[in-house]
């Protein structure tokens, strides 16, 4: 042991009050700050008064109570842990009022999963007398009231003035349904004074000259019309329509037809009329195209260029597949979307095929896709495919062609196919008997014209 070692192990035992046992540390120290220090670390047992750890459990036993599914409590404090550092009994009372609007555990669940702010009693407190104002019976449903919370509480809105809005719509004569649809998909509307609202509803009253019973009906379909900035946007889509020659007779009865027409943005109107017009089909097809019209034979023009899009293709290639295979505007948008998603999730093959081969989209699913489709797929799972059939390869040929190739060397394709098979009944074009119709019918033959006849045989004679 070497000196210095010596002097400290006798100087430590001249002080016994010194002497601390740390028994984690196995070891006597001397320096009381370092112990202190020690032990704050290993036994941390004294909390703040108001520390959120305190509230965890008490804010998840209350959102318990109240029908919170409790395997989504954790993720959602975590989430939110300003929530921990409100008060119990306001916490409580704010659930009472979320209750008191739509008495549903359901709808509890969300507004606080969607607006966890709605649990703050000093936002949410303003709605505690309910939603006053509106008729006796009228009833709003639980996204609408929940999405009126979730703009009230975000933008901090005043509660008389988010009531004035909603009264202003039932005083136009807006019904329970089209106001739940107004609410449900365009909330923002509750931000707008009635004074707005007010100015609206005149401008598309005189404007295309509606009543009030077809305002609530253009309401319920499309209800941006009430959106801000609409009247401007309004003004320039009815001189658009003008100058291409339509009146207002004709421009309200396709509003009454489709509302959705206002959502149409100014010069698109005008584009779809000049594909049309530039088409190069049979007669037959572009009478059909515009039996109702030019006006909505462009607007069904936009509704397939929008179909189109969604899936992913361009809007110059969506204008390029239309004029392409003008058929596609004759079949439904249901149609064309239960085409795109065969040809997605069944065929699998790419949205992009659709650009080279717009055929596709211009024949019918039943008569023409689908039995090829199920001839081409059972020849492909016994080998029988000597080269892959691409889209083209399968829509392209005639039925005839397409007969020959895959389906008459095959007996098992031709039940399959159905077309042209041997076993099938051929069906008449024409219902049996129907020729009688067009066979003429004999004159009757007169007393004259019988003398006339045997005169002239016996002068013969």
């Amino acid at each position: 042991m070497t000196i210095r070692k010596a002097r400290f192990f006798f100087t430590s035992f001249s002080t016994p009050s010194t002497l601390i046992p740390n028994p984690s540390l196995r070891y006597f120290c001397t320096n009381t700050t370092a112990v202190k220090r020690i032990s704050q670390v290993q036994y941390p047992l004294q909390f703040l008064e108001k520390s959120p750890q305190r509230n965890l459990i008490a804010v998840s036993s209350l959102l318990k109570k109240y029908g919170f599914p409790a395997p989504e409590l954790p993720k959602f404090l975590e989430k939110n842990r300003r929530l921990l550092n409100l008060d119990l009994v306001k916490i409580e009372k704010s659930l009472k009022i979320l209750l008191s609007l739509k008495p549903s555990q359901e709808f509890l669940v969300s507004v606080i999963n969607s607006c966890p702010r709605v649990l703050e009693y000093d936002a949410i407190r303003k709605w505690e007398g309910g939603i006053r104002g509106l008729e006796e019976g009228s009833i709003l449903s639980s996204l609408a009231i929940r999405n009126i919370l979730e703009v009230s509480v975000k933008f901090e809105l005043d509660y008389d003035c988010v009531l004035g809005s909603l009264k202003c719509l039932k005083d136009l004569g807006v019904s329970d349904i089209t106001l739940n649809k107004v609410l449900e998909t365009h909330p923002m509307v509750t931000m707008m004074c009635a004074d707005k609202i007010h100015d609206s509803f005149e401008f598309v009253v005189d404007a295309f000259g509606v009543g009030n019973v077809e305002f609530d009906r253009i309401l319920r379909v499309y209800p941006g019309v009430l959106a801000f900035g609409s009247q401007s946007k309004f003004k320039r889509l009815l001189g658009e329509f003008k100058v291409l020659g339509f009146n207002k007779d004709v421009i309200k009865k396709q509003l009454l037809r489709d509302p959705r027409i206002l959502a149409l943005e100014v010069g698109e109107l005008s584009r779809c009329l000049e594909l049309l017009k530039s088409l190069k089909c049979r007669e037959s097809i572009k009478k059909d195209i515009f039996h109702d019209g030019a006006f909505k034979a462009g607007y069904e023009v936009k509704l397939r260029v929008d179909c189109l899009r969604n899936h992913g293709i361009t809007l110059r290639d969506a204008y390029g597949v239309l004029w392409k295979e003008p058929r596609v505007i004759l079949y439904h948008v249901e149609d064309v979307e239960k085409k795109i998603e065969f040809l997605l999730h069944v065929m699998k093959i790419d949205i992009p095929c659709l650009v080279e081969v717009p055929e596709y989209l211009g024949v019918n699913f039943e008569k023409h896709i689908l039995p090829r489709f199920k001839v081409i797929d059972h020849l492909r799972s016994i080998g029988g495919l000597g080269d892959e059939v691409g889209l083209r390869e399968l829509i392209k040929p005639s039925r005839m062609k397409f007969y020959n190739l895959y389906v008459k060397p095959y007996p098992e394709c031709e039940a399959i196919y159905g077309r042209f098979a041997r076993n099938t009944e051929v069906r008449s074009q024409h219902p049996v008997g129907m020729w009688k119709l067009f066979k003429p019918p004999n004159n009757p033959k007169s007393r004259e014209d019988i003398m006339n006849i045997k005169s002239y045989m016996d002068s013969l004679a």
